[in-house]
């Protein structure tokens, strides 16, 4: 029997994530962390709600997953994010020793790869999960802000 719970299945609710930031007004980026195949955080980004600069998708479904967990660390857990993370959103990573990272479309400019930004040792890093569906929101919201300014 196939698994379902597959890394596009994940990728598919955070990317439902980001239309949420999408519709928000905010840069569609979405988040969900994942244990044994069960989604326990979710995120997507609040930086314009919530005028805060470190208000990523990323940092909202790391501080749900700690208060589900009860802990700050998320061993055996799987961050599923549409855009590969900046370098404040992975080293929040590395000190919460997620297992697994995987990201959708890369962020060439300010992404933790061509930062050099250190993950924890034991984190994998896996990328290009359904990218192009991720890079296609980006560029979406971009082109529909540019048309309202």
């Amino acid at each position: 029997m196939e698994n379902i719970f597959d890394d596009n299945y994940f990728m598919k609710k955070a990317l439902m994530e980001a239309e949420i930031a999408f519709d928000k007004g905010e840069i569609p980026v979405g988040a969900v962390i994942v244990i044994d195949n069960k989604v326990i955080a979710r995120g997507h980004n609040l930086t314009e709600m919530l005028t805060d600069v470190t208000a990523h998708a990323e940092m909202q479904a790391i501080t749900a997953a700690s208060n589900f967990i009860g802990g700050k660390y998320l061993h055996n857990c799987t961050l599923y994010v549409t855009l590969e993370p900046c370098q404040m959103c992975a080293g929040a990573l590395y000190w919460s020793q997620i297992n697994t990272i995987v990201y959708g479309a890369r962020d060439e400019e300010r992404g933790c790869i061509n930062l050099q930004t250190k993950l924890h040792p034991k984190t994998i890093l896996k990328g290009g999960i359904m990218a192009d569906e991720s890079a296609l929101l980006l560029k979406r919201f971009f082109i529909e802000r540019r048309n309202l300014n």
